[in-house]
C-alpha cells in the first residue's frame, strides 16, 4: 500500500482550513521560468520569510503580556478599579491561554498549522476591541479572557510550524526566533505605552494580527502536516519552494514520509503507556522546563515592571520598564545566535544560574528597603541593588530558560504525542 493510501481516510477527515493557491505549486514546477519567484529560489530566504510572517503571532504574544505594565495607573484610576481587580485582569490572559493552549493541539491537526493561526487572530483582535471600548470591569475581563484564547493557540501553533519548516542545519536559530519575537512584541507595548492612552494601545494592539492573517495566504502550510494527511502533492510542493525551487529534496521527501508513517502508529496513546521511557521521559523534561519557566516569577516582572520600578524608587518608571525590554530583546537575539553553538544544555544552565543570583539578590535588596530607613544610604544603594537584579534576571532568562523549553518542546516531545498537553500544562503552572 503506498503512502497516500495509508492516509486516505485521514485526508478525507482532516483538510487544510486555509489553502496556499497554485503560485507555489507552479513555481516548484517551472523553476525560474517566472521572475517573481527569483526572490524564494535560496532555501534560506524563503524559510526566512515564512518564519518572520508567523513570527507575528509571538509578537501579539508578547504585546499582550506588555499591555499590562505601562496602562496600570491610566486604567486604574478612568475606570476605578481596585489593585486586586486589576490583578485579576493581568492574569486572565493565561487562563485563557491555558483554555487555547489545551484546544491547539487537535485544532492543529485537524485544520492545519496555518488554519489554527488564522482562527488564532480573530479572538486576538476581538479582545484587543473590547478592551479599547471597555466602559467596566467585566468588558477588561471578556477582552483579556479572549487574548488569552488566541495566544494559546499561537504559543503552540508557531513554534510547531518553525520546527516542522525548518532545515536541520537552522532549527535551533529560526525557533529561538519565537522567544525573539515575544521579547519584540513585549517591547513595543512598552515603547508605545509612552506614548498613547491605553485605549489607544489597545487599538494598536490588533495590528500584529491584522497584518498576520494575509501574510498566511503567502506562505505555504508545514509539509511535514501535508504529509501526514497523506496529500503527496501538495507535500512535495510545499517542501520545494521551502528548500528552493532548484534543490534535490528526494532524501527529505523519503525522510518525513518515513517519519509520519512511524509516528503514525502511534499517534493515540493510554495513560498506562506514559510509564515506559520513550513517553515518560521526553514528558518530564517538557513540563518541567515549562514549569520552570513560569516559576521564575518572571511574568510578573514583565506584567507589573512599572510598579515595581516605582517600588525600587525609580523616578521615570515607564522608561525604565522600556529599557528592560530592549534588553531583553538584545539578549534573546543573542541567545538565536548562540543556541546552535553553545548547545540547549550549556545555555539552560547558565540561565538557570544566573536567575538564581539575580532573584536572590532582588529579595535580599528589598528586604533591606524596607527595614532601613528611607534616610539613609543603604536605602538608595538597595535601590540600585534592586535594578541590577531586575535587569540580570530578564538577561539571565532571556539567555535560556525563555527560549529553549519552546525549541526543546517542538524537536523533542513532538515525536511522541500530542504537545497541546504541555502547553496546557505550561499555562497552569
Amino acid at each position: 500500500m503506498s503512502f497516500r493510501d495509508d492516509n486516505e481516510e485521514g485526508r478525507d477527515l482532516r483538510k487544510p482550513f486555509l489553502h496556499t493557491g497554485s503560485w507555489y505549486r507552479m513555481g516548484s514546477r517551472q523553476g525560474s521560468v517566472m521572475s517573481s519567484t527569483q526572490v524564494i529560489r535560496d532555501s534560506s530566504v524563503s524559510v526566512v520569510l515564512c518564519v518572520l510572517i508567523v513570527a507575528l503571532g509571538p509578537i501579539q504574544f508578547g504585546f499582550t503580556c506588555g499591555y499590562s505594565s505601562p496602562t496600570q495607573s491610566e486604567i486604574v484610576d478612568e475606570l476605578k478599579l481596585s489593585v486586586s481587580e486589576f490583578s485579576v485582569f493581568g492574569s486572565l490572559s493565561n487562563v485563557g491561554a491555558m483554555v487555547g493552549a489545551i484546544a491547539s493541539g487537535q485544532m492543529s491537526e485537524y485544520i492545519g498549522r496555518k488554519g489554527s493561526l488564522m482562527i488564532a487572530a480573530i479572538p486576538n483582535i476581538i479582545g484587543w476591541l473590547i478592551i479599547s471600548f471597555a466602559r467596566d470591569v467585566s468588558f477588561l475581563y471578556m477582552g483579556r479572557l479572549l487574548e488569552g484564547f488566541g495566544v494559546g493557540i499561537i504559543s503552540y501553533t508557531v513554534p510547531v510550524y518553525i520546527a516542522e519548516i525548518a532545515p536541520q542545519n537552522m532549527r535551533g536559530s529560526l525557533g529561538s526566533v519565537n522567544q525573539l519575537s515575544v521579547t519584540i512584541g513585549i517591547m513595543l507595548a512598552y515603547l508605545l505605552g509612552l506614548f498613547v492612552s491605553w485605549r489607544t494601545l489597545a487599538v494598536l494592539g490588533i495590528l500584529p494580527c491584522t497584518i498576520l492573517i494575509p501574510g498566511l495566504f503567502f506562505i505555504p502550510e508545514s509539509p511535514r502536516w501535508l504529509a501526514k494527511m497523506g496529500m503527496t502533492e501538495d507535500f512535495e510542493a510545499s517542501l520545494q519552494v521551502l528548500r528552493g525551487f532548484d534543490a534535490d529534496i528526494s532524501s527529505e521527501v523519503n525522510d518525513i514520509k518515513r517519519s509520519v508513517a512511524s509516528t503514525g502508529k502511534r499517534t493515540n496513546i493510554r495513560f498506562a503507556e506514559l510509564k515506559r521511557k520513550r513517553y515518560w521521559f521526553p514528558l518530564t523534561i517538557g513540563i518541567g522546563l515549562l514549569i520552570l519557566q513560569q516559576l521564575s516569577g518572571v511574568n510578573g516582572v514583565l506584567f507589573y515592571s512599572s510598579n515595581i520600578f516605582s517600588s525600587a524608587g525609580i523616578s521615570n518608571s515607564n522608561l525604565a520598564t522600556l529599557g528592560l525590554g530592549v534588553i531583553q530583546v538584545i539578549a534573546t537575539g543573542v541567545t538565536t545566535w548562540l543556541v546552535d553553538k553553545a548547545g540547549r544544555r550549556l545555555l539552560l544552565i547558565v540561565s538557570s544560574s544566573g536567575m538564581t543570583i539575580s532573584l536572590l539578590l532582588v529579595a535580599i535588596a528589598f528586604y533591606l528597603e524596607g527595614v532601613v530607613s528611607e534616610a539613609s544610604q543603604v536605602y538608595s544603594i538597595c535601590g540600585i541593588l534592586s535594578l541590577v537584579g531586575l535587569v540580570a534576571l530578564i538577561v539571565s532568562y532571556s539567555l535560556g530558560v525563555g527560549a529553549i523549553p519552546w525549541l526543546i518542546m517542538s524537536e523533542v516531545c513532538e515525536i511522541c504525542f500530542n504537545l497541546s498537553l504541555f502547553l496546557g500544562m505550561r499555562q497552569i503552572s
